[in-house]
């Protein structure tokens, strides 16, 4: 199964120049523990970083920086971590392992914003496929006593 059928397409997103405090209240609106900073490339919005509640308490309430001035272009980091939307599941979950990241942006084939993936998502997947698994076992069992009594 590919990431683009399991990701959040319901990304909340802001632009470089926009305030920390913008992000803390977009999350706390959207109940949500980052956004995806966004810029325009030819009508299509390329995911450039990710700003999450843990990078706002420790980069910037924990030293008492100015929550109205700095903006989510001063605290993303250089190198984004993506993924495209047809990348499998184990790959996506690899990839994520390697690079020490709890989402990943999921980009289409021109790099534009599709989706999130969240680990929190694949433990969703994941927690399913396991009780489907489970009711295998139990239903099967069940199959045989009723069949060998």
């Amino acid at each position: 199964m590919p990431v683009g059928e399991i990701c959040n397409r319901d990304v909340i997103v802001l632009r470089r120049n926009e305030t920390i405090l913008e992000a803390a209240q977009l999350m706390r609106h959207h109940h949500v523990g980052d956004v995806v900073v966004v810029e325009e490339r030819d009508g299509l919005r390329i995911p450039v970083g990710i700003v999450t509640d843990r990078d706002l308490v420790v980069e910037i309430m924990a030293t008492e920086l100015d929550q109205g001035v700095i903006t989510v272009g001063d605290i993303i980091g250089q190198d984004l971590a993506t993924v495209k939307e047809d990348v499998a599941i184990f790959d996506a979950v690899q990839y994520m392992r390697s690079k020490t990241v709890r989402r990943l942006p999921v980009v289409d084939e021109n790099g534009a914003l599709v989706g999130i993936l969240t680990l929190d998502d694949l433990l969703e997947l994941l927690s399913e496929e396991l009780l489907a698994v489970a009711k295998l076992v139990n239903y099967q069992r069940q199959k045989e006593m009723t069949v060998r009594r």
